[in-house]
């Protein structure tokens, strides 16, 4: 992938690296339940806070300015620094896609932003840490994601790739697309009125593999512009293949158990992303209208 071929500069970064983290460490999540989605918010997820309605989105004058002067630290060096371009590109990419497949359908897109970030920082959705993961946080329309996140996929997943990464980025991307839409809406109001776990559980499975399918339209978009190649599309199947639920449990627990998936099974998660590449229609990514058994 030759991402750099990509459109910059309009990637609305936030870039908080080398903040030093924020006091208190993260998001607490307890329980059985909890466990499960801690483990799988470390890969491509809402965030865990919003997840759980925890969260408090206020800051202090004291964080706000920490948090200010880092990022004009930051940024004053991003030129020479290769993560925070390849974030931009991504980002503009994204946003650009999405925006002109709004434009078509007679929709006003909002681009999403981009807050980059070390250790920990503090979010409309509460504190992020770096053992949350890349996540989207809806209540600010904002990606969060911990650039170290990636030597950890490399290391932990057995995979990475440019485009692999960029995966990671647009899946997030595609929460915020779906946010846009109203559908994240509806999936927490369907969550809310669900008569088991297992249910609620499934509204959040729809959710996931749309977004899985949302990444690949994007790569779709831009598969000739950023000469995309069959071994980076293998790279981002193999990244599917080793968040699905399944495994993430089998790695873990060592057993499965179907009805706590919240993202998706490997097979599954293959299946949406590669609908998304293959077709680049974001009308095929309807997860919701299907029979869950058929995803």
């Amino acid at each position: 992938m030759d991402w750099k071929n990509l459109p910059s500069g309009g990637g609305g970064i936030e870039d908080r690296r080398g903040g030093g983290g924020v006091p208190g460490g993260g998001i607490a999540i307890g329980g059985i339940g909890g466990l499960i989605i801690a483990l799988v918010a470390m890969f491509f997820g809402i965030d865990p806070g919003a997840i759980l309605g925890g969260g408090d989105g206020g800051q202090t004058q004291t964080q706000t300015q920490t948090q200010s002067q880092a990022q004009a630290q930051s940024q004053s060096s991003a030129a020479t620094d290769e993560s925070y371009q390849f974030m931009d590109r991504i980002m503009t990419s994204t946003n650009g896609v999405w925006g002109g497949i709004f434009k078509q359908a007679g929709r006003t897109y909002t681009p999403a932003r981009l807050v980059l970030y070390t250790r920990g920082t503090q979010g409309g959705c509460g504190v992020a840490s770096s053992a949350s993961g890349p996540f989207y946080c809806p209540l600010d329309n904002k990606v969060y994601i911990d650039t170290n996140f990636f030597s950890t996929m490399q290391r932990q997943l057995g995979g990475g790739g440019d485009f692999a990464y960029s995966y990671v980025v647009a899946h997030e991307v595609g929460h915020h697309v779906q946010n846009e839409l109203g559908i994240a809406d509806q999936v927490e109001r369907e969550q809310r009125s669900a008569r088991s776990e297992a249910q609620a559980n499934q509204a959040s499975v729809r959710l996931e593999l749309q977004a899985d399918c949302f990444a690949g339209v994007w790569g779709n978009r831009v598969k000739d512009q950023a000469k995309i190649t069959q071994a980076d599309v293998q790279n981002a199947i193999n990244t599917a293949q080793a968040i699905g639920d399944d495994n993430l449990q089998r790695q873990g627990a060592g057993r499965v158990v179907p009805d706590s998936f919240t993202h998706g099974s490997s097979q599954q998660r293959i299946k949406w992303f590669t609908t998304g590449f293959q077709t680049g229609d974001p009308n095929k990514c309807d997860t919701f209208n299907q029979n869950y058994n058929q995803l």
